[in-house]
């Protein structure tokens, strides 16, 4: 008689089937059991007083304590939150960091391009308009997030650049620091009129008269005043170049320093900083670099951003600006050479209008001379075909440049680079 026993599996055997059930149970809670979801870029109902019929978007990265900085930025023309947020590269440092970002958005309803409305009294003077909004959108995040209210930053593009100097011209208490890309000087217009012709020309103003319009926003205030970075392209003919300048002598005159820079440095993406007084005023000018925020896609410390139209590949800004901010968590250091840029698509709403051209005439343009450049009114630009109107606006053919109101009292010089394309060439012609 053959007597069996039960074999007994090799302890190898065991411990393989032992970690399979171990792993089998897991993936049963995995699929049980949501993820957590990540950090995103979300609308906040209501925030207080909205005077200005502004939409308020937040950004808090996961796990973010109390105490910690807030950014406020604000898009361009045409642009909205989610494609600011998307493009600019400030995602990145508020993600390594450990800071909060608030994105204003403004609407149709206000303006019909979409732009904060820089330009309007109404909305440029403290407790009024969209400043106020804007502000009321900080207030909430210090009472609701536990934002440190002595670390509150402002920074914007184009109509949001401007609206950046409105915000630090009112809001001195509020600001610590702020920065403009392709922006306009505080008060540099009053009227819509006013305002096509700051973004075109310079406007004849001394170092301390700029200096008033912004004491004056806040009379009786004797506290210090933000310091502030200011970005403008070279190539720049929506903003032109002279309004960087004169940025730069409204703030430096405000923080009380000399209009001759202490330092000039070379930057990646043609870039030039020029530093005044004890870091107290930037200015980065970038050779030609047109109408824009500049960004550096790639995964270096000091490239952000994604490369969309008006977010040019060249240096990223957020980088610089998180830094002079002292948002890495030490001073604010010297800027280095960076690596060159490595270019990401992206798909983002531009921030100039895009109009559909109206019919005009059969133009001369193609019997002009390839790189010839013509000065002229916007009703003549267009009667000879290097532009177009609409919506009672002049825009160049083919570059899409904007050049103000349909009218024959704006004048502006255009150059043509291609058959039926023309650039604005102020100051070139």
């Amino acid at each position: 008689m053959v007597t069996s026993f039960p074999v007994r599996p090799p302890r190898a055997a065991l411990a393989l089937t032992t970690l399979l059930l171990v792993l089998a149970g897991l993936l049963g809670t995995a699929l049980i059991t949501p993820p957590a979801r990540a950090a995103s870029l979300t609308q906040v109902g209501s925030f207080g007083s909205n005077p200005g019929n502004l939409a308020m978007y937040a950004y808090r990265p996961d796990n973010l304590p109390a105490g910690r900085p807030l950014v406020v930025l604000l898009h361009g023309c045409t642009q909205n939150a989610s494609g600011y947020f998307a493009n600019s590269g400030w995602r990145k440092y508020a993600d390594q960091w450990g800071f909060a970002l608030v994105l204003p958005q403004t609407s149709s309803a206000n303006n019909s391009s979409s732009c904060f409305n820089w330009f309007q009294t109404g909305d440029t003077t403290r407790g009024q308009g969209e400043a106020a909004s804007i502000r009321a959108m900080v207030a909430y995040a210090v009472a609701t997030y536990g934002t440190d209210p002595a670390r509150v930053y402002v920074s914007g593009l184009s109509a949001g650049g401007a609206m950046s100097a409105v915000m630090l011209a009112t809001y001195p208490d509020v600001f610590a620091a702020g920065s403009v890309g392709a922006g306009l000087a505080y008060r540099c217009a009053s009227s819509l009129t006013e305002a096509s012709g700051c973004q075109y020309g310079p406007t004849n103003r001394t170092p301390q008269q700029w200096g008033d319009l912004v004491r004056n926003a806040y009379s009786g205030y004797s506290g210090p005043y933000p310091r502030v970075a200011v970005w403008q392209g070279q190539s720049d003919y929506t903003v032109v170049p002279a309004n960087g300048a004169q940025l730069r002598d409204q703030w430096t005159n405000v923080r009380g320093v000399s209009q001759t820079p202490t330092a000039t440095r070379s930057l990646t993406g043609g870039t030039t900083l020029k530093v005044y007084g004890d870091d107290d005023v930037r200015l980065y000018e970038i050779s030609g670099m047109g109408h824009g925020l500049p960004v550096d896609p790639g995964g270096a410390a000091d490239q952000c951003g994604a490369t969309a139209a008006y977010f040019p590949d060249t240096i990223c800004s957020a980088y610089h600006d998180a830094r002079f901010f002292g948002l890495d968590g030490g001073a604010q250091p010297s800027p280095s050479p960076s690596a060159s840029p490595s270019p990401s698509p992206s798909v983002t709403p531009s921030p100039s209008p895009s109009p559909s051209p109206s019919p005009s005439p059969s133009s001369s343009s193609s019997a002009t001379p390839p790189g010839a450049c013509v000065r002229a009114g916007n009703y003549a630009h267009t009667t000879a075909g290097r532009a177009y109107q609409s919506g009672g606006y002049t825009y160049a053919k083919g570059s899409n440049d904007p050049m103000g109101l349909w009218n024959t009292f704006i004048t502006h010089a255009l150059r043509q680079t291609g058959p039926d394309y023309w650039v604005l060439a102020d100051g070139q012609c």
